[in-house]
């Protein structure tokens, strides 16, 4: 008797990657708490695209933090499936797949962390929640969804944490040197915020108000961008700015603010 095979829920993307070209997720996925708390943790990389080298950098990166991390890659193109079964080994997988997130029989069957980027900029906005849905679906009870958008070089990052119930935050990540401003990130949204950042939604009134304290701290950039950067986040949260992290995290060119404050009207 055969067996049906369900079709990957998704398109095939054009596959764009480039080495290092995700390094600014990964020093956020790194720096989440369940990755020392979880034994073994199972972090997908969802639409790794045309090269596994993202997939690989990620669990290199990843195992510094705890060395029993698994990383499965997993494309809707069978093609790049198999480039990336010619690199597996023991604590890197790869399989076919779309949104519905499949992992191999051999691990746990929910994912403690699912990457996906430049992913989702090719959909429409009205597919973006049900994708999540799928993603959110496949994730053990403390795990997150981190999707977003970079350019081809990862100067210029922004992306949405989720858990099983919805979005968390959102956060950008800058290269600060030879930065003019920060809303140059408008162009790298995540597909769920792109279209939003027009006059009345919150997302543009942050992006302005992020440029304005850039800006008034331009001063500080004597010392260093980072140094700039640091005092600008500073002015966002005097100002009234829901941020999550500290002065660790903006150091390094990241922002994070909570979700309810750019979320689209």
């Amino acid at each position: 008797m055969s067996v049906a095979v369900r079709k990957p829920i998704g398109t095939i993307t054009r596959g764009t990657t480039n080495p290092n070209r995700l390094r600014r997720i990964d020093r956020f996925i790194a720096s989440q708490p369940l990755l020392r708390q979880i034994p073994t943790p199972i972090v997908v990389d969802l639409g790794f695209g045309a090269s596994p080298i993202t997939a690989v950098e990620l669990l290199s990166r990843l195992r510094k933090v705890n060395s029993h991390t698994h990383v499965v890659g997993i494309e809707i193109d069978r093609e790049r499936v198999e480039r990336g079964l010619a690199v597996a080994h023991e604590h890197l997988h790869f399989t076919h797949g779309g949104f519905e997130t499949p992992l191999p029989a051999n691990l746990a069957q929910q994912a403690d962390v699912i990457r996906a980027f430049n992913v989702l900029r090719q959909y429409d906005e009205s597919q973006v929640a049900a994708a999540w849905q799928q993603m959110q679906s496949r994730l053990s009870a403390s795990g997150i969804l981190v999707e977003g958008t970079c350019d081809e070089i990862g100067r210029l990052s922004s992306w949405v944490t989720l858990d099983k119930n919805g979005p968390i935050s959102f956060t950008i990540s800058l290269r600060l040197s030879e930065l003019d401003l920060p809303s140059k990130i408008a162009e790298r949204l995540p597909k769920v915020l792109i279209h939003h950042n027009v006059a009345g939604e919150k997302i543009h009134d942050f992006l302005q108000a992020l440029d304005l304290a850039w800006q008034s701290n331009a001063g500080i950039g004597a010392f260093s961008a980072a140094q700039r950067w640091v005092s600008t986040c500073k002015q966002l949260v005097a100002a009234g700015w829901p941020l999550i992290g500290d002065r660790k995290r903006w150091r390094l060119g990241e922002l994070t603010i909570e979700w309810s404050a750019v979320a689209p009207n």
